[in-house]
């Protein structure tokens, strides 16, 4: 070796060796950090046709067996449309396997990752001012939770209220608005699918509504009933979507290897049975038993203690996407005994939702509308809190959306707007019908 090789490795040497005995000298400052964000760089979104037994088969072994596909939905029957996203390296293969065993399908996006992108420039950062709260751009936690703050301070007949803590330790915020005494109330869920950002968007749109708006219709709502809203009833997996992956779903629990639980799949109503799965590395992983989660918990003990005490008389849950109005039963084709009831107050609400932007809405229950699910909200509200009208909406885009979950910020005030159409029906049938006597 010669003198100017052994040199340079007796430097390498030493600093290796400094490099070992003081690790962080080097180290970035966690705000210089490159991103720990998941991405979706050329993944694919999916549109597939199962007409026959080997179709539904094939996908359902598709899904047990690799987690480079995301299933929107499960494979259960021929004549079946499902909605996958395929992981980049894995595109080949699905293009072969369609081809192998004949199955239609059409790309509905090209590059999932774009959507998020474009997406992300109608985001808030988490320190702007509530003051500049709206309803074009998309807000983190922190940003409504000091909105609704806000709002309790200006307005005397608002008052916060938090459910509780989540898994993480942060509160279960929401609001309670009573402009008098006496009032039959209509409690409000937002945001219980992190992911669902249009979710939370559309129920502080409403809340707004409720506060501001001089239509006769929106003040008679807000003079004669009491409000519960509860826009991010998953403040951890809201947080994680924001900062980590932008697909997230479920709580941030851990489980094993994997982390968290389809918060809509926790309720003691006809919990893991059809539609939810026992894999904690599910998207619709039920928990470890009916109230496993300390948000679903929560949730369920307000309503409890406050269902008579309060006179809730409906439970509205916010979901995206498909654009479905939905009542009971999910897990059952069994009809829920106010099953016309609900029906007509459903067929109101879409025809005033319709009315406003022309956007296409079909109803009915859980089950015979979207899918067998168990253990789920609305369901638990309506056989075991008692109340009588309990609906689910899934808010843009239709069911081949190319948007998904990441429904442009462009969008929130036209759902806003649809969607307060629909409470004031809802609210006007339901008292038509004699729910609030």
């Amino acid at each position: 070796m010669t003198g100017r090789k052994a040199s340079f490795s007796l430097v390498v040497h030493i600093a290796i060796c400094f490099l070992i005995l003081h690790p962080t000298i080097f180290a970035f400052p966690v705000e210089d950090q490159p991103e720990n964000r998941a991405r979706y760089d050329h993944y694919r979104l999916y549109r597939v046709q199962l007409d026959t037994d080997q179709h539904v088969q094939v996908f359902q072994d598709l899904e047990a067996k690799s987690d480079s596909y995301t299933f929107y939905g499960h494979a259960r029957q021929p004549g079946q449309q499902l909605t996958i996203m395929v992981a980049a390296n894995k595109v080949a293969d699905f293009e072969d396997l369609l081809v192998r065993f004949l199955v239609k399908g059409r790309v509905l996006e090209y590059n999932v990752q774009s959507r998020i992108d474009a997406e992300a420039k109608n985001v808030k950062p988490a320190t702007v001012a509530p003051s500049e709260f709206d309803w074009n751009h998309y807000f983190q936690l922190e940003t409504i939770y000091a909105w609704m703050d806000g709002l309790a301070s200006k307005h005397s007949f608002i008052t916060v209220i938090s459910l509780g803590d989540s898994y993480e330790g942060r509160p279960i915020k929401g609001v309670k608005l009573s402009r008098q005494s006496g009032n039959k109330a209509i409690f409000v869920e937002g945001g219980i699918h992190a992911r669902e950002w249009i979710s939370p968007a559309t129920a502080t749109f409403i809340l707004n509504q409720l506060i501001t708006s001089t239509d006769p219709r929106i003040i008679e709502l807000s003079t004669n009933y009491d409000w519960f809203f509860f826009p991010t009833v998953n403040p951890d997996g809201y947080k994680f979507s924001f900062e980590s992956d932008r697909l997230w779903r479920k709580n941030r629990k851990p489980y094993g290897i994997c982390r968290g639980v389809d918060l809509n799949r926790n309720f003691a109503s006809n919990w893991g049975g059809i539609g939810s799965s026992d894999d904690p590395c599910s998207y619709d992983f039920s928990g470890s038993g009916a109230f496993s989660e300390p948000e679903a918990r929560a949730l369920a003990d307000f309503i409890r203690d406050n269902a008579e005490k309060e006179r809730i008389r409906t439970y509205i849950a916010l979901h995206s996407y498909s654009q479905l109005l939905m009542f009971p039963f999910g897990h059952t084709p069994e009809k829920v005994a106010n099953y016309e009831h609900l029906q007509t107050i459903t067929d109101r609400a879409i025809a005033a939702l319709t009315a406003v932007h022309g956007t296409p809405f079909q109803g009915g229950s859980k089950h015979e509308t979207i899918y067998p699910s168990s253990g789920g909200s609305i369901d638990w509200a309506y056989q075991e809190a008692k109340i009588p009208v309990s609906l689910t909406f899934e808010l843009r885009g239709p069911p081949d959306s190319t948007d998904m979950f990441i429904l442009p910020a462009e969008q929130i005030t036209p759902v806003g707007e649809e969607t307060m159409a629909a409470f004031v029906a809802i609210v006007e049938e339901a008292k038509r019908l004699g729910y609030y006597d």
